[in-house]
């Protein structure tokens, strides 16, 4: 069963669609954008936030934590329990991240939005509010192709698949992939020290 289930996810990295508002993408072509789009966030002097539900948040908090130890790269998430539980009560669980955003986001910011179904309300709220502020977006979905947050970032990073479990892996192999390989794709950048944040 394992090696079954490693063989999908490996197809299920294979087959994944890269684009960008201008067209397709190589894997390398948008590995390549995706540091692109980090490195100058930071020279920017922006911040990186990550948002995502469930076990997607899950893999939103590892990939901030990593951008700030690994690359020293300025990172945010909303996981916050009495931000979270407050505005969810106040003004809807859709706002979560989209109201937090629409007071601190600058247009030199980037937010990486990572919704396997593409559907989340909330996702999409806030992929909407970085649109109005002029900021940049990568998105990481899944299952529909035509699914609405696919089509909404600078970056956006598909996985052809209708399973949770491979559509999230996928996904959290991807970026974790933007982390390790910073080096080798970012000549300029300071050497910094790889030891894994969490093992």
């Amino acid at each position: 069963m394992f090696d079954t289930r490693f063989k999908e996810l490996a197809a299920s990295v294979r087959t994944c669609s890269y684009t960008s508002k201008q067209g397709s993408l190589t894997a390398e072509e948008a590995l390549a954008e995706a540091h692109h789009l980090i490195r100058n966030t930071r020279q920017n002097g922006g911040i990186v936030y990550v948002v995502g539900n469930g076990g997607s948040a899950g893999i939103a908090s590892h990939f901030s934590n990593d951008l700030m130890k690994a690359l020293q790269v300025p990172s945010q998430t909303f996981y916050d329990s009495n931000l979270l539980t407050c505005l969810a009560n106040d003004i809807g669980y859709q706002n979560i991240f989209s109201y937090p955003l629409e007071q601190l986001l600058k247009s030199h910011d980037l937010l990486v939005a990572i919704s396997s179904s593409g559907q989340s309300p909330n996702i999409l709220n806030a992929a909407e509010t970085v649109r109005s502020k002029g900021a940049g977006l990568v998105t990481l979905t899944g299952f529909n192709a035509s699914n609405p947050l696919r089509s909404k970032g600078d970056l956006n990073f598909w996985i052809d698949r209708k399973d949770y479990g491979l559509v999230e892996t996928a996904h959290f192999f991807l970026l974790h992939t933007m982390i390790d390989s910073w080096n080798k794709q970012v000549p300029d950048e300071p050497k910094i020290s790889r030891r894994p944040l969490h093992r």
